[in-house]
């Protein structure tokens, strides 16, 4: 049994969970959940404000059919507008509107002493340390999840 791996693994489990809990606290009173708010930080911090909906699932790690659920709760709070795309009426475009980018503004300040908190004890040189190693297990989780097209 590999048991630094299962250890390291309920860790990042562990750690994950409550970050997520925290942050679906401080949204569920603005009725948003993690996908959504990811969704709309997305859009909030693209310079045109703007994406297909197939680039925002890449990014979100969200379906197709969950992309369509989160772009409709966020049209109807009027926190996103979706029309054609300018260059090919065929695709989709979504926006964030201003009353958007003011929801964000607002709900971000209150989030970030949790942030701080969950990293105060880290130097800057372990925090870089664990995003570079973050990151390799995300490339090993994708290179056992997504199929090897080389011939």
């Amino acid at each position: 049994m590999p048991l630094q791996e299962v250890v390291l693994t309920r860790l990042l489990l562990m750690v994950g969970g409550n970050l997520l809990g925290e942050l679906e606290r401080n949204l569920k009173p603005h009725g948003l959940n993690d996908s959504d708010f990811r969704t709309l930080m997305m859009l909030y911090s693209r310079p045109t404000g703007s994406a297909t909906p197939s680039e925002l699932c890449g990014y979100a790690q969200q379906g197709a059919t969950n992309m369509t659920r989160i772009a409709n709760v966020l049209v109807k709070a009027g926190l996103i507008t979706r029309a054609p795309s300018a260059e090919d009426r065929r695709r989709i475009v979504l926006s964030i509107t201003a009353a958007g980018r003011r929801l964000v503004r607002k709900i971000l300040p209150p989030l970030f002493p949790s942030v701080h908190g969950a990293f105060a004890s880290i130097s800057a040189a372990d925090k870089r340390t664990l995003e570079r190693l973050l990151r390799q297990i995300a490339v090993n989780i994708d290179s056992l999840t997504q199929p090897d097209t080389r011939p």
